[in-house]
């Protein structure tokens, strides 16, 4: 089955995601400023966030999604309704015009090049049609090789964005951090789900599903932290790049998938990176005066 059902709930999917992003933005920015990462910032900032009732309606919000994803997900193929989901970081934008009163033509244009490109990249790489069944799990050494590379790279970019004056660029660098600690949690919870087979008792012992909770809890707390650094057109299009991008490179270096391969294909992924890239930057470098409101005026604690 597939057509317009699984159209209608992909795209009802990513504009219910998008609904609890920019709930979640604006929670971030009031609550007490934990940007300094210092444990004494931190808590009162955890604290604050989970009685926040915008975080808890962009939790439900992010329920729904996950329900009509699921739904998407059963009546249709991966290559369809991954590409669709994209479009929220879109529907992020023209809420966050809602929100916050104002969106210039270029965040919006350039989210539109991210999002095409993204799209494109999505769709080149096929990776949906070449999944290998999955035997004996992930390939052990390059999992941990992915699982060094992803803490330095999210360790790295959470030390910069700390020390940049610039909120784009900090919720930017926040926005990799996030993106790389989201594609390791898909990766456990595909281990989970695979463990999850053999029953209830060897999920419980094991260390994947642990991980995966402590990895999960961390990429809620860096997605506010992100959010809270600066505006939505900064953070967001880093963590819808990065996460998909990530995944597919751990697809292929843990799980055996593949992607397209050949001269032609491989220009063209090249080429769609590079666009990716100078889009994602472009939006980081979006400068609001001081007093916009799309710039989160953090409370102190």
């Amino acid at each position: 089955m597939g057509g317009w059902p699984v159209v209608a709930a992909s795209l009802s999917s990513a504009f219910a995601f998008a609904v609890a992003t920019s709930l979640k933005h604006v929670s971030a920015s009031q609550v007490p400023d934990a940007q300094t990462m210092h444990p004494r910032a931190v808590g009162p900032f955890i604290r604050a966030t989970l009685a926040h009732p915008l975080w808890l309606g962009g939790i439900v919000a992010d329920a729904v999604a996950l329900s009509l994803q699921i739904v998407a997900l059963h009546l249709g193929a991966l290559a369809v309704v991954q590409p669709l989901l994209i479009s929220g970081l879109l529907f992020a934008l023209v809420l966050r015009q809602g929100t916050a009163g104002r969106i210039s033509r270029r965040e919006i244009g350039w989210g539109v090049v991210v999002t095409a490109a993204l799209t494109a990249f999505l769709l080149l790489a096929g990776t949906a049609g070449h999944r290998m069944p999955v035997t004996d799990g992930a390939d052990r050494a390059p999992a941990v090789a992915a699982a060094v590379i992803g803490v330095l790279l999210a360790g790295v970019c959470v030390a910069l964005g700390r020390r940049q004056t610039s909120g784009g660029r900090s919720a930017a660098l926040l926005g990799i951090a996030v993106g790389a600690t989201y594609a390791g949690t898909a990766a456990l919870l595909k281990a989970v789900t695979d463990i999850a087979l053999r029953g209830p008792l060897a999920l419980i012992g094991s260390w994947q599903l642990y991980t995966l909770i402590v990895l999960g809890a961390g990429g809620l707390l860096l997605n506010q932290l992100a959010f809270q650094a600066g505006p939505l057109a900064a953070s967001l299009p880093a963590i819808a790049t990065v996460d998909p991008l990530l995944s597919i490179a751990i697809g292929v270096l843990v799980y055996d998938e593949r992607i397209r391969h050949g001269p032609a294909a491989g220009t063209g992924l090249g080429l769609l990176l590079l666009l990716l890239g100078v889009a994602v930057i472009a939006l980081s470098r979006v400068v609001h005066p001081p007093s916009a409101p799309d710039e989160p005026q953090c409370q102190q604690p």
